[in-house]
C-alpha cells in the first residue's frame, strides 16, 4: 500500500541558503496565493511525509525567523553563500554525523509543486546503494535521492555544480524514474515564474 512506510529511513535535506539573484529579492519569503511563503510551501511535502527534515540556511538566519516548524533541523556553514555544492556538503556532513537514515532526499527551496505520489515512487526505488533521479518528459528534476553510500562524497563537494560530480562518478548506481509530474521540474526563479504559479 502506498502509505506504508518503506523499510529504509529517508531524511530530507532542503537547500535554502541561496541569494535569489535572478529573483531580485529574497524569493524564499515571497508569498504564494494561499498565504504561505515559497520556502514553507516547498517544505510542506517533505514535512508531511518524512520524520527527519534538515534545512540549509544562510549563516545569520534562524528557523523561527523564517516562520518554520521548530522540528526542522538547521544546517549552517560560512561557505554556503559560495554555492550549492557547499550547502550540499554542509548538509551531508551533518547527516553523516547525526542521522541514522539510509537515504537522503535533496529538495530545493523554490520547488513547491512536487506531488506526494512522486515522492512515494522515488522512495520506493531508493536504497542505501542507489541514486534515484526523477524525470518528466525525459528531463531530470528534483528531489534527487542519494543512498548513504554516497554521503561521504556529497560531504566533500564545493562550488556551485551541486551533486553532478557524484552522479558522474557512479553511473551504475543511478536509477532514473519517469514520473507524470511537471512539478519535479518547476522551480520559481523570477517574479514572472511566481505569478504563473
Amino acid at each position: 500500500m502506498a502509505n506504508e512506510r518503506p523499510v529504509q529511513r529517508v531524511a530530507a535535506l532542503m537547500l535554502a541558503a541561496g541569494y535569489s539573484r535572478r529573483f531580485g529579492a529574497d524569493k524564499r519569503r515571497a508569498t504564494l496565493a494561499d498565504g504561505r511563503s515559497l520556502l514553507a510551501a516547498s517544505l510542506a511535502l517533505p514535512c508531511s511525509m518524512l520524520e527527519e527534515i534538515w534545512l540549509v540556511l544562510r549563516p545569520d538566519e534562524s528557523i523561527a525567523e523564517m516562520g518554520l516548524p521548530a522540528s526542522i533541523k538547521l544546517v549552517q556553514h560560512p561557505l554556503t553563500a559560495q554555492g550549492m555544492g557547499h550547502s550540499l556538503a554542509a548538509g551531508a556532513e551533518h547527516l553523516l554525523a547525526e542521522s541514522n537514515a539510509d537515504v537522503l532526499a535533496i529538495f530545493l527551496a523554490d520547488m513547491p509543486s512536487i506531488q506526494r505520489d512522486s515522492l512515494e515512487t522515488l522512495i520506493a526505488h531508493s536504497s542505501a546503494n542507489t541514486i534515484v533521479l526523477p524525470s518528466y518528459q525525459g528531463k531530470r528534476g528534483h528531489p534527487v535521492l542519494f543512498g548513504r553510500a554516497f554521503w561521504p562524497q556529497l560531504a566533500a563537494l564545493s562550488g556551485d555544480a551541486g551533486a553532478k560530480p557524484v552522479l558522474q562518478q557512479h553511473p551504475e548506481a543511478v536509477r532514473i524514474v519517469e514520473l507524470d509530474d511537471p512539478g519535479v521540474l518547476q522551480d520559481i526563479d523570477t517574479p514572472a515564474d511566481l505569478s504563473q504559479f
